[in-house]
């Protein structure tokens, strides 16, 4: 049995719901780089609209524009990864808490909670399938996908979605700030290259992928497996990719892609796992386009799918700044402050 990602759709600081990053990038020009809000009227009507925050809205979107009207109900499960959740809710609500506990918004009270984000997608669309949310920071996005896989091995699903998705507020930004996780400016392609010096920049993100065994007649690309380990050995991880690629009758893979973000240290682990388990790969970087997050690794795979769909990976995503043509298997690494590392292998249709 096969899985395909049909479909795809992210928000983010570029021009959201679209592929305009892949031929005119915007680029990035503060540390701390907001949702480029679609017309959310589109998708939510404004009587609801008005009583979400900006994730869920955001989140709502990706998912109705990755997933047609008539699917939605269809969907075996949603799933969602998030590390920080609703956190602009919750600082709303905390904050009035503070400030005396009358009036309090019961809105902010129950988009305050991480798995709302999913729940409220589910309602939207009728969905009264399996849904759940993971909140485990760096591998939130890669934990949701993970189980969407496996209950598809187990022929348990024909079609699920999966979302991951993040926003950053300015006063959690100020505590990120001084623990050095921020650059003291903005970081550029050339700090993604050859990053010299720790810290990196903020992004928004929520991408939502439609996973299916009966793709229609134009899928992304097929998803093979994934994969995670905590605090893996380099034999583990280069073991994984050759059993990968022996289970899908795969003689090379051409490109990977890393999540090189500016820190120096974050990259250096990609550069050294990329050379381990890929050395003759092309190198596909991405986050100096969207920022870090949480939940950015679901943004590396769209990437990756959107390469395999296209044909084509554009230059200005490449460590070399060199393209590449027809690549067929791309595989996307991930890895949380060296602890936690997945694996996921995707190949053309």
């Amino acid at each position: 049995m096969s899985i395909y990602i049909d479909k795809a759709a992210q928000i983010s600081i570029q021009q959201p719901l679209c592929n305009e990053w892949f031929s005119n990038p915007s680029m990035p020009t503060d540390r701390l780089c907001k949702f480029v809000r679609p017309d959310f009227k589109q998708y939510i009507s404004a009587a609801i609209s008005r009583r979400m925050g900006t994730a869920l809205k955001c989140t709502l979107s990706s998912a109705s524009a990755c997933v047609s009207e008539e699917k939605r109900s269809n969907l075996d499960g949603i799933l969602t990864g998030t590390g920080l959740g609703s956190i602009e809710n919750t600082e709303n609500f905390l904050l009035a808490m503070l400030e005396g506990e009358e009036g309090l918004s019961p809105s902010n009270f129950m988009q305050s909670t991480h798995n709302t984000l999913g729940s409220q997608v589910a309602i939207a669309f009728k969905c009264h399938g399996y849904n759940i949310t993971y909140a485990h920071r760096g591998t939130s996005f890669d934990s949701a996908l993970m189980n969407a896989v496996v209950k598809f091995q187990l022929n348990e699903y024909k079609t699920a979605l999966v979302n991951g998705v993040d926003e950053m507020t300015e006063k959690y930004f100020q505590l990120f700030d001084h623990i050095g996780f921020w650059k003291d400016r903005n970081v550029t392609i050339e700090d993604v290259r050859n990053a010299t010096s720790p810290g990196t920049f903020a992004g928004e993100n929520s991408v939502s992928l439609l996973l299916t065994t009966q793709p229609s007649e134009q899928p992304l690309c097929e998803l093979c497996d994934t994969q995670l380990f905590y605090r893996p050995s380099d034999e583990q991880l280069k073991t994984c990719v050759e059993k990968l690629c022996h289970a899908f009758n795969i003689n090379r893979i051409d490109a990977i892609v890393i999540g090189n973000n500016g820190d120096k240290e974050n990259d250096a682990e990609y550069r050294r796992l990329a050379q381990l388990l890929t050395p003759d790969a092309k190198q596909i970087i991405y986050k100096h386009l969207f920022g870090e997050s949480f939940t950015m690794s679901g943004l590396g795979i769209y990437v990756a799918a959107t390469c395999l769909k296209e044909k084509r990976v554009p230059a200005h995503i490449t460590m070399d700044n060199e393209a590449l043509e027809n690549p067929q298997t791309i595989l996307v690494l991930n890895h949380f402050k060296q602890l936690d590392y997945s694996i996921t292998l995707l190949k053309s249709c």
